[in-house]
């Protein structure tokens, strides 16, 4: 069946995401380094984010929280109202910070649009995503902006019902082989995955899991609608 529909994820795929963290995390560890040695602090903060997720969800604000709760637990609550400010700060610097589009995003998009639906996929804090959509000035580009807690089967196939799409017409373009490829594989459409540089480690898959999956990789989005038609069934 032709494509239809592509999809593609946000952070990091359509904007730079995961490089604002790593900046936040080298300015934590320099707050508390008087307290505890940097491997310490970010092994510790990993694994607070990690257990908070199913609290506080993907995004900024938990982010921000776990934080502080790392922080304070490393210090055994000798942490300062003045440091706990400053933290804070890093989470309000992260929220504010810059929509900045990756290189070919917008001319890419204007292209595809004239023969396929776009959606938008994105998992995270809803007020921070919905921000982040309408400073980035793409939002004119989709025809559904899906802002959800996590991707997984479930989710996608609850959104493809929804929509009335089928699996067989569906592409799903992202930077993350956990969260936009492995799950559309699963539930029988199409995926591409287009790498950031850097990524979240919540988010890398082990090479021995990949062993017998086959899917598209793209340099860049610059290169989606040339390749796109030998890639799968034209439209």
């Amino acid at each position: 069946m032709a494509i239809k529909t592509i999809a593609f994820d946000a952070d990091d795929t359509l904007w730079v995401n995961e490089t604002i963290f790593t900046i936040t995390h080298a300015r934590f560890v320099s707050i508390l380094e008087k307290y505890e040695e940097p491997e310490t602090l970010e092994k510790r903060l990993f694994e607070t984010e990690i257990k908070n997720l199913s609290i506080f969800g993907y995004g900024i604000k938990g982010f921000t929280l776990s934080m502080i709760e790392t922080a304070l637990e490393l210090t055994e609550g000798r942490l300062t109202g003045a440091e706990i400010q400053k933290i804070l700060e890093l989470g309000k610097d992260m929220l504010e910070h810059p929509v900045e589009l990756l290189p070919h995003v917008e001319e890419t998009l204007k292209v595809l649009q004239t023969d396929y639906d776009l959606m938008l996929i994105t998992k995270g804090d809803l007020f921070d995503q919905e921000s982040k959509i309408a400073r980035s000035g793409l939002a004119e580009y989709f025809d559904r902006i899906e802002i959800i807690s996590e991707k997984d089967t479930v989710t996608y196939q609850k959104i493809m019902t929804r929509h009335s799409i089928q699996m067989a017409s569906f592409l799903m373009m992202g930077n993350s082989v956990k969260s936009d490829i492995l799950p559309i594989l699963a539930l029988g459409g199409h995926a591409i995955h287009i790498p950031f540089h850097t990524t979240w480690a919540h988010e890398v898959v082990a090479p021995e899991k990949l062993a017998h999956v086959q899917y598209e990789v793209l340099n860049s989005i610059a290169e989606i609608p040339e390749r796109l038609p030998h890639l799968f069934t034209s439209k």
